[in-house]
């Protein structure tokens, strides 16, 4: 899309610089409620009857009829439901199981404190997971994407309206990505653990199919921005290898199975698979912190202490991010105190990096452990500070007293790069809206007439704390899935436990 004209970004820019007003006590139960509210808005598919924002309506109900696969010589494949991962009208399989992964780690860690949201987030969950299932309804088969990405992007329009080539791509033995598959198989792993009580024959179900996905990931390998390169890249190339994805699918089948192979294909992979690099990296792309942390838990349960590497690289990475201790020269602190890495969308580092912080802070809780930092040491009182510090920022402790959140408090983005959010509802403009016809909704610097409840965007990506409430500056202004599922557990914690006692 055409950029704004800089008049008008530096108009909204130094709007957005003003006063900024005092720390305060924030609802993180609200906001749980209004993150959870917000996969709502990026259903796809037929929606249900108790669908609470309803200026949505269905779309995509013919996903899977273009790939013309038949299933037992009946139908075409059934690829409805399922997620838009961010402001597009695409469904990314890659990024979609990465959101199942962390919303169903966030109920296994943090559901006890997410009171009668616990419900709403386990549909949540399912709703990825449902369509997960009928991705790999197919043996030897991912289905990896729905929608030409390039056609998509260029038009601004309703998904209840789009009429881009709904075109399906997926791998196999003959086209690998042990990437896709490797958190494919993590997602439905962890989402086992999540209905293991309240629904055990889907537990079961989404175990078995967990275990046949890793089997195919692990037995043709390759990754999938290789074998769908022109499909798949730009927007969610496999930058970082397939290598991380195996080990962490291989750690969420360990812990949903209890089955001694995992832990010996994750004992007998840990150089091969370079479980040792990037340790401070967390994201769609690259899943190392986050098998450290998740395989530390068992090391410091004192059940796999020969797995004891992966504690001391999951140390390293928590050393990495403390202010004031860390040197890394990837990690820095906003003047506002805002966690920061280079590139687009920064919030989903905070948000998953932070995840990760807390839940490690709980499992060396558990263990009367601390993390050893040089000189110096950490507490499990320190990590979960830096942690809420992070989730005061975005919901408005920061210089422009601004939730990053929409929906919660009085002052958070209004133009979030988001075709529903922007575009006259169904409801409300019956007649269609085709292709470029939306493009004057996306100039239009009117607030979005659709209010997106607890989308978190990607916020300041410059370290000044900067941040420009426009629909072009997408890097700024989308809010994606994976901003969001780590999200549930950090405010489900944190509206359990307002105040961080001393350890």
């Amino acid at each position: 899309m055409a950029s704004r004209p800089a008049p008008f970004l530096l108009l909204i820019l130094l709007l957005a610089t003003s006063l900024r007003p005092a720390a305060a006590e924030h609802d993180y139960a609200a906001a749980l409620r209004k993150s959870i509210l917000f996969f709502e808005g990026q259903r796809s598919g037929k929606l249900p009857p108790d669908q609470r924002l309803n200026w949505r309506c269905d779309s995509a109900l013919h996903d899977g009829a273009a790939d013309g696969v038949r299933i037992a010589a009946r139908s075409t494949v059934d690829l409805t439901g399922g997620y838009y991962d961010a402001g597009d009208n695409v469904k990314f399989g890659f990024p979609m199981a990465f959101t199942a992964t962390l919303m169903a780690w966030s109920i296994i860690d943090f559901g006890k404190n997410m009171g009668p949201q616990s419900t709403e987030a386990v549909k949540a969950v399912k709703w990825a997971t449902d369509y997960l299932l009928k991705a790999t309804a197919v043996p030897n088969v991912v289905y990896v994407q729905v929608g030409d990405a390039f056609r998509d992007h260029s038009c601004w329009e309703r998904a209840e309206d789009m009429d881009t080539p709904r075109t399906v791509y997926k791998v196999d033995p003959a086209h690998p990505g042990s990437d896709v598959a490797g958190e494919t198989a993590a997602a439905l792993a962890a989402a086992s653990i999540v209905f293991r009580d309240c629904d055990p024959a889907y537990s079961r179900r989404l175990l078995d199919r967990a275990v046949s996905v890793f089997e195919f990931a692990d037995k043709h390998r390759g990754a999938y921005s290789s074998s769908l390169h022109n499909a798949v890249c730009p927007f969610y190339c496999d930058f970082n290898g397939y290598q991380d994805e195996l080990l962490w699918g291989a750690a969420w089948l360990h812990k949903a199975s209890r089955r001694r192979e995992y832990r010996e294909y994750i004992g007998r992979n840990e150089v091969v698979l370079h479980a040792g690099d990037t340790i401070n990296e967390f994201g769609w792309d690259n899943k190392h912190a986050g098998i450290n942390v998740l395989i530390s838990k068992e090391v410091l349960m004192g059940k796999d202490d020969y797995l004891h590497s992966f504690k001391r690289n999951a140390d390293s990475f928590v050393c990495s991010l403390l202010p004031g201790i860390s040197q890394h020269p990837q990690i820095q602190y906003s003047p506002g105190g805002l966690l920061f890495k280079t590139g687009g969308s920064n919030m989903q580092h905070v948000t998953s990096l932070s995840f990760l912080l807390l839940a490690y802070s709980n499992y060396l809780s558990h263990a009367n452990g601390h993390v050893p930092c040089g000189s110096s040491s950490a507490t499990p009182t320190q990590l979960r500070r830096v942690a809420k510090r992070q989730v005061d920022y975005i919901l408005g402790d920061n210089p422009l007293g601004m939730s990053y959140m929409v929906g919660y408090g009085g002052r958070y983005p209004r133009r979030i790069h988001h075709r529903g959010s922007s575009l006259p509802s169904v409801r409300a403009h019956r007649g269609k809206i085709g292709c470029k016809e939306g493009t004057k909704y996306y100039m239009s610097p009117a607030p979005n007439p659709n209010v997106l409840v607890g989308a978190v965007v990607g916020g300041p990506t410059n370290i000044s704390d900067a941040f420009p409430d426009a629909r072009p500056v997408f890097q700024q202004s989308e809010p994606t899935t994976y901003i969001n599922a780590p999200l549930l557990g950090l405010l489900a914690y944190f509206s359990a436990h307002p105040t961080i006692l001393s350890d």
